[in-house]
């Protein structure tokens, strides 16, 4: 019988495992596989270098199936990071963004990410990326609007008469 191949097999090999990584069913069913190479004889090693994990991976989660059974291979929540900014300070925070910025003492004309990173370091002495606020602006519900240029509602007679190269014809 002719061995069955797969195009690019490289790259397709690391699609697979980023498509089991990004569900916790196939993460589980994941597991379930490595368990039961596991349980037909085969060695941790044999079975990371198989399935593209760490040995000692493998090892764990022998050791949680044979502590706890199927339960033990079913993944825990994950706390994350914890937030840097408490509830009264996102609502402190809220609050601010529905002013002008001068009026929390900010030197500009509108909020952005810049500005309202300045404004927490003034205000709370937390260091934190544009980036970063910019998601707060989103989490509290709000939009980042950017005013539009006059140009943007000029004249066109004007604008041509403005241009350098209008009466050249270049």
């Amino acid at each position: 019988m002719k061995p069955l191949t797969i195009a690019d097999a490289d790259t397709m090999v690391m699609a697979l495992q980023d498509e089991i990584r990004r569900s916790h069913e196939a993460r589980y069913d994941h597991r379930l596989h490595a368990i039961l190479l596991v349980a037909q004889g085969m060695t941790a090693p044999q079975v990371a270098g198989l399935l593209g994990d760490a040995p000692r991976t493998v090892e764990y989660w022998v050791q949680q199936f044979e502590a706890e059974g199927l339960s033990g291979l079913v993944e825990g929540e994950r706390s994350g990071r914890p937030p840097r900014l408490n509830d009264e300070q996102m609502q402190q925070i809220a609050d601010a963004l529905r002013e002008q910025p001068a009026a929390v003492d900010m030197e500009a004309n509108l909020w952005d990410g810049k500005v309202l990173s300045a404004f927490i370091q003034q205000r709370y002495g937390i260091r934190l990326g544009v980036r970063q606020c910019q998601r707060i602006f989103r989490q509290l519900g709000f939009r980042l609007r950017k005013p539009r240029p006059a140009i943007a509602h000029a004249d066109p007679e004007l604008q041509k008469a403005y241009k350098k190269s209008a009466g050249t014809g270049q």
